[in-house]
């Protein structure tokens, strides 16, 4: 979720505010998620047509890291720029998720936040309300956008194991290689938005507070 803006005739900046707390974030992590989503946003240089003309969309992320956040201030927040992540060891599913698309909130698994793993851009887009491609077979299509999940169907320089037939263990797209591309900018269409005074919303607001999962019995 975030604030767009129309700074000046022909850039978009979007805003958005990462805050993390759980037993597994830390200010450096934090960091590292700020920096890749604003970098991997940033990369393509994308432009929207908007009133007859280009505008260049940039991405400008702040992050925070608030260990001892209390659920009330989650619930109650009406601040569009802020994003909401619980960090952990233990994840149930094994993944990290949001909310639903174009969200506020989520809960990130620590072992899938390595430098360079696309985790966090990947589910950034998701709060921004972009959803996974309906086909899932990139094969002979370049490198994958940044919004395939985990088991797509790439070339095999994609591949966690190029060696391996495609579509078994190992014959599928490692996240690593995800880029975000000029079509995952053009998707969030802009352009539709309800701008008022030069500023927009993009996202909406789930304001859900995440226990800890290892706490929570299925």
């Amino acid at each position: 979720m975030g604030i767009v803006e129309i700074l000046s005739p022909g850039s978009f900046v979007i805003f958005s505010h990462i805050i993390t707390y759980g037993n597994a974030s830390t200010p450096e992590l934090t960091e590292q998620i700020r920096d890749e989503i604003e970098t991997m946003w940033n990369e393509p240089g994308a432009y929207v047509f908007f009133n007859e003309r280009d505008y260049l969309v940039q991405f400008k992320i702040s992050a925070e890291h608030k260990p001892l956040i209390e659920p009330e201030e989650i619930l109650g927040n009406d601040d569009p720029n802020n994003n909401y992540f619980r960090i952990e060891e233990f994840a149930h599913g094994n993944i990290s998720f949001v909310d639903g698309l174009g969200c506020n909130t989520g809960y990130f698994k620590l072992e899938n936040l390595y430098k360079g793993s696309t985790t966090a851009a990947h589910e950034y887009g998701h709060t921004l309300g972009l959803q996974h491609p309906a086909d899932l077979d990139l094969r002979g299509k370049g490198i994958p956008g940044i919004m395939y999940p985990r088991g797509t169907l790439v070339d095999p320089q994609f591949q966690y194991d190029p060696s391996k037939p495609a579509g078994v263990p190992g014959g599928t797209m490692h996240p690593m290689y995800r880029k975000v591309h000029q079509e995952d900018v053009a998707l969030l269409k802009i352009h539709r938005l309800n701008f008022i005074n030069n500023i927009a919303v993009v996202g909406d607001f789930s304001s859900i507070w995440h226990p800890d999962h290892k706490d929570i019995k299925h």
